[in-house]
């Protein structure tokens, strides 16, 4: 009866395993495809920072819903309002910079993010760089130099619009991901609400500024589409973090990882975007350094940080 019992359990533990890294894997392809319909949007006359609002503000209803019973003692704080601005930077700048630049070019530098990591782990949570942190850093900084390197000049050419863009949300997010390793006594519902309410606060100030156009999606199957990304972020935001307190942390970044291959295969079939080779080789680089930077994260990985909150 033990043996049978045991068994049992194993089983249970492996069909969980394998739904964890179906919900993981499911997130990536969602973040690998998400840029599509944003485009949509904008070719409609709904600019990124407009959709981003709308869609994030639904996302926030919704996770007020959802989330109901988590956030039955959440109360504003200081740490909350740094979370949110650190989200705010993170998906606007992604959205933005998917709009306007090469989808997978993007979020390769979106994905500079381990070095940003490990830079703002010793500033901030007083962690020791080593040579496994020298090394991501190494690494890195060299395919970020491989990406934007410029022939004619022998140097690193200076990011355009949209790479400044995708550094920006690449450290963002890395920034978020280290705040959130400190602020360890919140719930995660707590910390996805504040990337929710971060972007939509953050979007509609920018809006009343006069940064971006106030133009709202004027047709119902816009609104509809508007209505389903903000559902598919609550979703995508679940689902992860279903798969990162179920799979170990080196597992789950090898995993998100393949976003980059479901968007670069997206980017190919709806947009006709292809990299040229140094941009894939400074793309290789890059994923080497989050790999060995997974490999340095000793944290459950219940704490990571996924880009939804």
């Amino acid at each position: 009866m033990k043996g049978k019992a045991r068994q049992t359990a194993g089983g249970s533990g492996a069909r969980e395993q394998r739904l964890a890294i179906g919900a993981l894997l499911g997130g990536a392809l969602i973040w690998g495809v998400i840029w599509y319909p944003y485009r949509l949007l904008r070719d409609a006359g709904v600019d990124g920072i407009a959709s981003s609002t709308l869609t994030y503000g639904v996302a926030f209803v919704l996770g007020r819903l959802v989330f109901r019973r988590s956030l039955l003692a959440w109360a504003p704080s200081w740490t909350l309002l740094w979370l949110a601005l650190a989200a705010a930077a993170c998906n606007l700048g992604y959205v933005l910079a998917t709009l306007s630049g090469e989808v997978v070019r993007v979020l390769l530098l979106f994905y500079l993010a381990p070095l940003w990591t490990v830079l703002l782990s010793r500033l901030l949570l007083g962690e020791r760089l080593g040579r496994a942190g020298a090394g991501v850093v190494a690494l890195s900084l060299l395919g970020a130099a491989t990406m934007l390197w410029e022939p004619q000049a022998g140097l690193p050419a200076a990011p355009d619009h949209a790479d400044w863009l995708g550094l920006i949300a690449g450290f963002s997010f890395a920034l978020f991901n280290v705040l959130s390793r400190r602020a360890g006594h919140l719930s995660i519902e707590s910390k996805a609400m504040a990337a929710f309410a971060g972007v939509a606060i953050t979007g509609t100030l920018l809006l009343l500024a006069g940064v971006g156009s106030l133009r709202l999606p004027a047709a119902p199957s816009l609104w509809l589409l508007v209505a389903v990304l903000g559902c598919v972020l609550v979703v995508a935001n679940v689902i992860v973090q279903f798969g990162l307190v179920r799979v170990a942390a080196n597992r789950a970044v090898v995993i998100m990882l393949t976003e980059i291959g479901f968007a670069a295969v997206a980017a190919w079939l709806l947009a006709g975007e292809a990299l040229a080779p140094r941009d894939w080789v400074g793309g290789a680089l890059i994923v080497a350094a989050s790999l060995f930077s997974a490999r340095m994260d000793e944290r459950p990985a219940g704490r990571r940080f996924d880009r939804e909150g």
